[in-house]
C-alpha cells in the first residue's frame, strides 16, 4: 500500500459520514459482527491527501510526533477498519497502563458471545450485553482511528493506543467522537444500540496488534470489568487461540490451501487427506475444511 501521510490540521476537518440504521430491539442476547474477515478490508468513502503540505513537506517525525504507534505501523490509515499484517514472530512486552486511571472497561456487562468459533467462522472479538443508550467508553487513551457506519458493524469507532493496541466498538447507536479526536481513557466513545448486522442490542468489542485479533478477556476480566494486568506479553501463540479451537475453516476469497495450513498449523497434506483433496485443487469461497 502507497504510504499517504495526513497532516493532523487535515485529519481534524475531514468528518466520515454515518449512514442512518434502524435501531435493534433488546432480546437479552444481543450479537453480531461479520461473519468473515473480508468486512474488516471494506473500505469507507476514501481519504485522499498530499504528502506536501502548503510548501511544506510532511516527515515520517512529524507522523510520529501526531499519531500513535505510528512507528509500529507505518501508516494512518482512515479507511480501512484492519488489515492483517505479516505474522509476529517475536514476544512484545505491550505496557496496558501504570495506574487504575490509564484504563476503564468500555462497558460492564454479561458476555453474550465470546471470542472463538461461532457457527463455525471465527468471531474476532466479545460481545457484552447493554442498554441501547448506554454509554461505551475507550478502554485506553489514543486518538480515533475510525468514526464511520459499516453494514456489519453499525455505527463503530476504532481508536489506536500509544502501545499499538488497537480496540473496536461496534453496533453503537450514536457516535460522539470523529476521526483524529484525541481521547483519553474512561472517555465517552458513543451511545450502545444495535445498529448494523447484530440481533439486539450490545456491544462488539475487539483489541487488536497489528490487525491481528487477541481475545479480549486476555486483557480484561470483561464481567467484572478489570484489567488483568498493567503488561501483556505478546507472543506468536497469542494470535493462535481463535485457530487451535477450530475443527473447521470455512474459504475465503484468495485463500489458499498453503495460507491456510500455515494460519491453522495443519500441515497441507493433513488437509488434504482429511478432506479428500489433492494440493493442486481449486478451493471455492465458501467451501468448508476440516481441520482435524
Amino acid at each position: 500500500m502507497t504510504e499517504k501521510l495526513l497532516a493532523p490540521a487535515i485529519a481534524l476537518a475531514l468528518l466520515l459520514c454515518a449512514s442512518p440504521a434502524a435501531m435493534g430491539q433488546d432480546d437479552g442476547n444481543g450479537i453480531g459482527g461479520p461473519e468473515d474477515s473480508n468486512s474488516y478490508e471494506e473500505t469507507g468513502a476514501g481519504i485522499v491527501v498530499d504528502e506536501a503540505v502548503g510548501n511544506e513537506v510532511w516527515t515520517t517525525a512529524d507522523s510520529s510526533l501526531h499519531f500513535p504507534a505510528y512507528g509500529t505501523y507505518g501508516d494512518w490509515n482512515t479507511d480501512q477498519i484492519f488489515e492483517r499484517r505479516p505474522a509476529i514472530t517475536d514476544t512484545i512486552g505491550l505496557q496496558l497502563g501504570w495506574a487504575d486511571c490509564d484504563h476503564a472497561m468500555p462497558i460492564t456487562g454479561r458476555i453474550t458471545s465470546p471470542f472463538g468459533m461461532r457457527h463455525g467462522r471465527h468471531h474476532y472479538g466479545a460481545d457484552l450485553k447493554l442498554q441501547t443508550g448506554d454509554t461505551v467508553l475507550s478502554a485506553f487513551a489514543g486518538k480515533v482511528r475510525i468514526s464511520r457506519y459499516h453494514r456489519d458493524f453499525g455505527h463503530v469507532v476504532v481508536v489506536r493506543h500509544p502501545n499499538g493496541l488497537e480496540t473496536l466498538y461496534g453496533h453503537l447507536s450514536k457516535r460522539l467522537v470523529d476521526v483524529g479526536d484525541e481521547v483519553e481513557a474512561g472517555d465517552v466513545l458513543g451511545l450502545g444500540g444495535s445498529t448494523g448486522r447484530s440481533t439486539g442490542s450490545h456491544l462488539h468489542f475487539e483489541t487488536r496488534y497489528l490487525g491481528h485479533p487477541i481475545d479480549p478477556a486476555k486483557l480484561f476480566d470483561l464481567e467484572a470489568g478489570k484489567l488483568r494486568d498493567n503488561c501483556f506479553q505478546i507472543t506468536p501463540r497469542t494470535f493462535q487461540t481463535v485457530t487451535a479451537q477450530a475443527t473447521g475453516y470455512r474459504v475465503r476469497r484468495g485463500d489458499t490451501l498453503y495460507a491456510i495450513s500455515r494460519r491453522s498449523g495443519v500441515p497441507v497434506s493433513r488437509l488434504c487427506k482429511l478432506n479428500r483433496i489433492s494440493a493442486n485443487n481449486t478451493l471455492r469461497v465458501g467451501q468448508y475444511l476440516k481441520l482435524r
